[in-house]
Order: structure tokens, then sequence, then C-alpha cells
């Protein structure tokens, strides 16, 4: 048995906190994981802008309201929903991605979840549990799947080692330079060449 284990930002959706400072003409929240590979590190500089800005949920969702999937994506996912069992594991959080789900046809999503105040202030996140894609993937292996994994940044990469292929789509240089050994795709008709030739070595 094959599954496809998809990053959702970056592959499917464009990077929500990179939306978010444009649209808000916050630079600093520009910083997501290709440039910053601490997770833990980055959220909580993200949650300090946001306090400093009295930004809440009700204005990220304001954004994700208006953003869709990358052109292309949904065609992607449901061909390759066709033809293989597909899960998204992300670091998003289900507060920002249900949204983005609903336009992508809502494939099955394994992300974290935000806590906001009463007044819709995020105060902290919780993940899932640490290196969840990662984790995932194991878990998925253990119960006997073969798994191509995809993804674009750092906190890809640990899963893109732990599946049995793991496939670089539209990297950043310096991910890149650190990761040679991922096969590097620029679209999805790369993607999905990459994904069958994966397969058929299984």
């Amino acid at each position: 048995m094959q599954l496809v284990c998809l990053d959702l930002e970056g592959v499917l959706v464009p990077e929500i906190w990179i939306e978010f400072a444009q649209r808000t003409g916050i630079a600093e929240l520009r910083r997501t994981t290709r440039d910053e590979p601490d997770y833990d590190k980055l959220m909580k500089y993200r949650l300090d802008l946001l306090r400093q800005h009295r930004l809440g949920l009700r204005d990220i969702r304001a954004v994700i309201s208006g953003t869709g999937p990358l052109p292309g994506a949904k065609e992607f996912l449901d061909t390759l929903r066709r033809d293989f069992q597909v899960i998204i594991l992300s670091d998003t959080f289900y507060e920002f991605a249900m949204p983005l789900m609903e336009q992508l046809g809502m494939p099955t999503l394994l992300c974290h979840k935000l806590q906001a105040d009463a007044a819709g202030m995020l105060v902290d996140y919780h993940l899932r549990m640490p290196n969840q894609k990662m984790e995932a993937v194991r878990r998925f292996k253990e119960i006997r799947f073969k798994v191509v994994a995809a993804g674009d940044s750092y906190n890809d990469t640990a899963m893109l080692a732990e599946a049995d292929a793991g496939i670089l789509f539209c990297p950043p240089q310096n991910v890149i330079d650190e990761f040679p050994n991922f096969p590097v795709t620029r679209n999805y008709a790369e993607l999905r060449s990459e994904i069958d030739k994966a397969c058929a070595s299984f």
C-alpha cells in the first residue's frame, strides 16, 4: 500500500504568514521555517509581533478568507487522490487552515492548534506532538505503508528523510544546498512525475 504525504503551505497554498505580512505591512511576519528552522522560536517571535501590533485571530482569518490554493493545486490534488491515498501533514493550525481545506476538497489534514483569549488575541500554540510530520510518516510505515513525502522547507526535511522517498517542491536555494539528496521539482507536473517514479520503485 502506498501513501503520499504533502506539506500544505508552499506546496498547495501560499505561505499564510507571508500573505498576512503583505496585507498588514508588517515585514517581520514574512519570516517562515524557510528562514528559521527552530519552530518554537519562530512561533514565539510571531506571537510577540501580533501582541505588539494588537492583531488577533479575526485579523488573520480575514486574510485567509481572501486567500485560495496555489494555481493548479486543486487539480493536482484531485488527480493525485484518484490514484493514491493522500494525507496533508502541516505545521499550520486548524484555525487557519480549514477555509483552505474546503477549497481543496477537504483532504485529510494533520496539524496543530492555536489558543486565543476571550478577546481573540493569540496567547499560545499547542503542537499535536513534537516532530509530528516525521512521527506520522514513521507510524504509517509501521503499519506497512510505503510513503512518498513532498515539502518545501526546513521543517519538512525530517519527514522527507523518514519517508521511503522524499521530494522537494519549489524549495529555496538554501534548502537545496543543505539537502542535495532530495530530488527538486519546480511544478506540479514534475512533482507528479517524481511521485509516480518513486511509487513504481516500491
